[in-house]
């Protein structure tokens, strides 16, 4: 079931998505929409091997997992940074909770 259109805003925390979203940016984004392939999201990462959970974060959804077209597959901007699903795997729709309509501001620095 998926949950009605939303708004809502979100910082963006670490370095994974520069340059396109640098830590401290606000970001508008929608609840509620289907992912969409090539687009920043809000995602809900899978726990660490031990089970500890990650944060919320935002990850591009790079398209349908090649090897189960109902997952998505993630990926960050920054190559040198953040967790992808070549790290973790890929994500149920219900996992991408978000999508990223656009920066509000830019933090200075």
């Amino acid at each position: 079931m998926r949950l009605p259109v939303l708004p809502a805003l979100v910082r963006v925390r670490g370095r994974s998505m520069v340059p396109t979203y640098r830590d401290g940016d606000v970001l508008l984004v929608v609840r509620g929409l289907r992912p969409r392939a090539g687009r920043a999201h809000v995602v809900r990462l899978p726990p660490t091997a031990d089970g500890t959970p990650r944060p919320v974060a935002v990850k591009r959804v790079t398209g349908p997992d090649p090897d189960d077209p109902s997952r998505w597959w993630l990926d960050s901007d920054n190559p040198a940074e953040g967790v992808t699903s070549f790290d973790v795997g890929s994500v149920t729709g219900d996992d991408v909770l978000a999508v990223v309509a656009g920066r509000l501001w830019r933090t200075l620095g």
